[in-house]
């Protein structure tokens, strides 16, 4: 992309005065994007972007520039104007940076590149899986299918002397179906994502996927008013991890955790979880949606456990946090794009499996609610309190899974749910999305086994409310 005497006058020129560490981050990066609504077509996308950001920093203070100009006047002025905005006092010669190529750990093979599939077949994916939602029921009212894929490349050096190239590719389906009857709407989504290409079509079906999507959203027009009230809340796999992602994962970064908006704060070495539980961050999974053989710094994709059997061993650390706690960082600092500066984000976060039987689980629960499918959510990372959806549940009476029930959604606080976690499943399902934080939009995978919370308060509505509750949050 650049070669290593230009990335070495860059550097030089972002430290001429002065500095601790300077970056240059190079991406270019083509992307595509199909949706069918009503039957139709409705947006087709496609696109091509290439820029560089070069980052300073001095006594922990960021300088940022970005440019979409790559020739060598245009890093160099980019370059100056980041040394600049460092307002650091040195004087001195500019030093002389040798770069060095970093190999990577692993290697991510991908068999089809987006470049090679043509639109008019991603397009009969699409509209195929189309078909396949609206043949479910005439209730189906409307569908959404998307399919979208990029391939990014990147460059990074900076001036400890790293140099490193990656390539990345990611393709994401999601479906969402609608069903009405009378005055009652509900919904049904799927999504299924990966870093591969196209490929993934050989592991997943778009028509199954958009299928089910819309049978669920038929299924929950029959579904009772949900329960309300304190009751052991049984999670399945197939729920995936958004509870641990939100409740947990955030306040595991050891940006808010520095800055006191994390409940773990200074809370390293305690116990702040079940016993049984334990969570990982783990960027070296094949396929997975947050798998990076590098992150966003050059420092290579690692597997981080961070709470072990309920003790809290470990933050998720970038380059900055990891240099403010006197630790090596965990691989993840991340950016959505040569725009942004890298803070620490998760990859694929998960609770890691037990030897718990899913079955037995609910078996052995008198009454309570069984989560398949969780919806949006919001959590506060100061203290741990938080709010999900349930879009797909079910009430649990004498260990039997009776009933679907609507409307429900899940409010506590995330170390007391851990806390309350009792039996963990030996299964582990996964979810993706799109995590936001700091106005930045990065790829993530959660997961978790199917685990039981021996206390949780679940709210519903009122058996005379025929209206879905509103979704929080779409991940």
């Amino acid at each position: 992309m650049l070669d290593k005497d230009l990335l070495s006058m860059v550097l030089s020129e972002a430290l001429k005065r002065g500095g601790d560490f300077a970056e240059i981050y190079v991406e270019e990066k083509q992307s595509s994007s199909i949706y069918c609504e009503d039957n139709r077509i409705e947006r087709v996308h496609s696109g091509r972007e290439k820029g560089a950001g070069i980052r300073v920093v001095t006594r922990g203070n960021t300088a940022y520039v970005y440019t979409n100009d790559l020739s060598e006047p245009g890093l160099l002025k980019a370059a100056a104007v980041a040394n600049h905005a460092a307002r650091s006092n040195h004087t001195g010669t500019a030093p002389t940076i040798a770069l060095s190529v970093k190999p990577a750990a692993y290697q991510l093979n991908f068999k089809r590149l987006p470049q090679d599939v043509s639109f008019e077949e991603k397009i009969e994916q699409v509209m195929a899986a189309n078909q396949s939602a609206r043949q479910v029921s005439k209730e189906i009212r409307q569908v959404t299918v998307g399919g979208g894929d990029n391939h990014k490349r990147i460059l990074i050096a900076n001036s400890a002397g790293e140099l490193v190239e990656d390539e990345r590719v990611r393709v994401r389906l999601i479906v969402n179906a609608v069903a009405a009857r009378d005055n009652l709407v509900q919904t049904g989504y799927e999504s299924a994502g990966g870093v591969m290409g196209w490929e993934i079509l050989d592991q997943v079906s778009f028509a199954d996927m958009a299928r089910r999507a819309a049978e669920l959203a038929v299924k929950m027009l029959d579904a009772r008013p949900a329960p309300v009230g304190k009751m052991p809340v049984v999670m399945s796999c197939e729920a995936g991890g958004t509870m641990i992602h939100e409740a947990c994962g955030h306040g595991l970064e050891a940006d808010l955790v520095q800055k006191g908006l994390s409940v773990y704060r200074n809370k390293m070495g305690s116990l702040v979880a079940s016993e049984k539980v334990s969570v990982i961050d783990d960027a070296t999974l094949t396929g997975k949606y947050g798998t990076l053989c590098f992150d966003d710094e050059g420092i290579s994709g690692q597997r981080t456990v961070l709470i072990d059997h309920g003790k809290l061993v470990s933050y998720m650390y970038d380059r900055l946090t990891a240099l403010h706690d006197g630790v090596n960082s965990t691989g993840n600092g991340r950016r959505e794009s040569y725009q942004h500066k890298p803070i620490p984000r998760m990859t694929n976060t998960f609770i890691a499996p037990g030897p718990d039987d899913a079955e037995e689980m609910i078996k052995s629960m008198p009454r309570g609610l069984l989560v398949k499918k969780m919806g949006g959510g919001q959590v506060n990372t100061t203290n741990g309190d938080f709010v999900f959806e349930v879009q797909e549940g079910y009430l649990i009476e004498n260990g039997i899974i009776k009933f679907p029930v609507r409307g429900a959604t899940l409010t506590g606080n995330g170390p007391q749910v851990l806390a309350n976690i009792d039996r963990v499943g030996h299964d582990l399902g996964f979810s993706i999305g799109t995590c936001g934080k700091d106005g930045q939009g990065v790829p993530v995978a959660d997961a978790q086994p199917t685990i039981r919370i021996k206390e949780l308060t679940v709210g519903g509505i009122m058996s005379g409310d025929e209206t879905s509750l509103p979704q929080i949050k779409r991940r």
